[in-house]
């Protein structure tokens, strides 16, 4: 990664001047995800980011993880172009340690562990609350890394409201949404509806076999939701999401492509049942349902008796999901106890012969306290889960924040966390070498941090520190087995600065040191070094911004001896209102069309990325 880029995104978190304006972080936000509770951003102890619906408009990211690689502490991985897998890494965790949830519900696959961001449409996302750090003691098993939460598009306008778009993009890329979102009377209601299509490229760059095509995506998909007041203080809900997406992508075998539908249902009830008991129950279900189909190449074909000679492999998870939370107002502070439950059902079907069925019920009891009294912030919480295939297991936290002045507040905390070992990883059948282990221990984490942060009307600035041991990290064999143990350390940078009325220039970097504590080598595909910096200038109805994103060299493999060269993009966006309510809008990604990898297929063939593409459209926006 460039030294002048890091140099600046430094220079720019010391800068000795004041916070950006309302297109940046804003400090009167409402957080939930930090805490579990309505809380203000500037009281919030843990390492929190907001992206609303106006910030995902004007950004103009292609995809959901687009968007998410821009954000501090991020960093992402691909496998070729559009809708095809992606992963992300967080603080030097991998996907496997962080918590997605839609809507208050899980929708990751409990087979991979891992979630497909890559088909979760920016079109239905109303706002992304992300939480870096442990958060096992508020959400259980999986949060070493962090939670990531996405609500999806919700207005509570009484009048009904309209909302539409179309583009067109590189790669033949055509796109669509619309949505209404209003209320009658005591109903609130609203749904969204939202397609793409491209034929995106060829996802390896060494072409084999006979499938050396452009490897196309199509996405449906819809959100909706119903809110019904039925007293004051008391309110039932329903809300629904659904993707269904479409790959085609490369591999040995002619006509393989994918079709995977994620899903998430729940009825909500809330209750205001006196001035200082509030209580929410969530009933709901989560759904990851993966087809992969490959017509076979029998030269190519694996002798091992499991190997799939029809193409076709099926892994279904379904998480029904319980929560009832009680919060409750004491003279000092907030208490805020609750129960949940997961019940996780898997169906997997890898092989013709191989069709394991595996379920998991797990019982969590929470508590947690938070206060903000004066100058004082403080939030401790304590979890118990029950989970019938690895037993019991006991998570804690704590934080403190000190406001030094008005403009200089501290922080500090401490926690634990733990992973669940994937369904895969416990039960896999021996198949080519892999293999699972039903006697895997979950991995658990200790993290320690702090934090210190400078505000004032046009500067804002934050440091955060962080320290995080992991043992009994899974590692692939045959069969999987608990070996390694990882220390993952380093700070991130983040600064805003409103450099006129018209003018911003924002970025964050994080430096960090994540390395296997017995090899001392870096942790696969992750950098020392990465972050943003984006300059947005107004000027009229014109609003235009430049963003560069890089990172430093990466390694696709465990010994470190497959390097990824470090990498720069610079992008490009704009938008112009043609009146209140219509805009156009630009993006130029990878305007100095570097090549540059982010995995690998194998050993030695890497996935393609996109080179110098641009998608232009028309938004449509009614007022209230």
């Amino acid at each position: 990664m460039n030294k002048s880029i890091i140099a600046g995104l430094v220079g720019l978190a010391f800068h000795p001047a004041v916070h950006a304006i309302e297109d940046t972080i804003k400090l009167n936000d409402v957080v939930v995800t930090a805490t579990r509770t309505p809380q203000l951003l500037e009281n919030i102890v843990g390492d929190v980011t907001v992206i609303d619906r106006e910030q995902i408009e004007r950004i103009g990211a292609g995809s959901f993880t687009d968007l998410l690689r821009l954000q501090p502490g991020v960093q992402i991985n691909t496998s070729g172009g559009a809708g095809t897998a992606s992963s992300i890494f967080l603080r030097g965790t991998n996907d496997q340690h962080i918590v997605v949830l839609v809507d208050g519900l899980r929708i990751n696959s409990a087979t991979q562990g891992t979630t497909a961001y890559e088909k979760i449409p920016l079109s239905q996302i109303e706002r992304v609350e992300i939480l870096r750090g442990p958060a096992s003691s508020l959400y259980g098993a999986d949060a070493i890394g962090g939670v990531i939460q996405i609500f999806t598009r919700k207005s509570l306008s009484e009048k009904p409201l309209i909302n539409a778009a179309v583009g067109l993009g590189s790669y033949n890329t055509k796109t669509a949404e619309f949505g209404i979102n209003g209320g009658v009377n005591a109903l609130k209601y609203g749904v969204n509806v939202s397609s793409l299509d491209t034929d995106s490229f060829s996802a390896r760059r060494i072409r084999r076999g006979k499938d050396a095509d452009d490897d196309s995506y199509r996405n449906l998909s819809t959100s909706a939701f119903a809110e019904l007041e039925l007293a004051q203080g008391h309110t039932w809900g329903l809300q629904f999401f659904e993707s269904k997406g479409h790959n085609e992508y490369d591999g040995s075998n002619y006509e393989n492509f994918s079709d995977q539908l994620l899903q998430s249902y729940a009825f909500t009830s809330k209750n205001q049942f006196t001035d200082t008991w509030h209580s929410t129950f969530k009933l709901g279900m989560g759904i990851d349902d993966l087809d992969s189909h490959a017509k076979p190449n029998t030269n190519s074909a694996p002798s091992n008796k499991n190997y799939n000679p029809s193409g076709i492999t099926n892994y279904r998870t379904e998480q029904k999901q319980l929560t009832w939370q009680n919060d409750v107002k004491l003279p000092l502070g907030m208490l805020t106890l609750l129960y949940d439950r997961l019940e996780q059902d898997v169906d997997s079907n890898p092989g013709p012969r191989i069709k394991f069925k595996k379920e998991r019920n797990n019982d969590g009891f929470m508590a947690s306290y938070v206060l903000d009294y004066e100058k004082h912030s403080f939030q401790a919480s304590l979890r118990e889960d029950h989970n019938t295939q690895f037993g019991n297991y006991t998570t804690g936290g704590a934080g403190y924040g000190y406001r030094i002045s008005p403009e200089w507040r501290v922080t500090a905390s401490y926690g634990k966390a733990f992973k669940a070992p994937t369904f895969n990883q416990l039960y896999y059948p021996k198949i080519t070498g892999y293999s699972g282990n039903p006697n895997l221990a979950p991995e658990q984490s200790r993290n320690r941090e702090v934090s210190i942060r400078y505000e004032v009307r046009q500067f804002s600035t934050g440091i955060t520190a962080f320290y995080n041991e992991i043992e009994n990290l899974i590692v692939n064999g045959d069969p999987v087995r608990n070996v390694d143990q990882a220390t993952i350390q380093g700070a991130t940078f983040e600064g805003n600065w409103n450099i006129t009325d018209d003018l911003l220039l924002s970025g964050n970097l994080t430096v960090q040191s994540p390395r296997d504590d017995d090899t001392n080598q870096l942790l696969v595909r992750r950098g020392n070094r990465y972050g943003t910096v984006n300059l947005q200038h107004t000027w009229g109805n014109l609003q235009w911004g430049a963003e560069v994103n890089g990172a430093s060299t990466r390694y696709n493999d465990a010994s470190n001896k497959i390097p990824m060269s470090g990498y720069m993009l610079v992008n490009m966006t704009a938008n112009y209102k043609l009146s209140p309510e219509w805009k156009l809008e630009a993006r130029a990604n990878n305007l100095l069309d570097k090549n540059y990898i982010l995995s690998y297929a194998t050993s030695t063939v890497p996935y393609n990325t996109a080179g110098s593409n641009l998608f232009v459209g028309l938004r449509y926006n009614m007022k209230p």
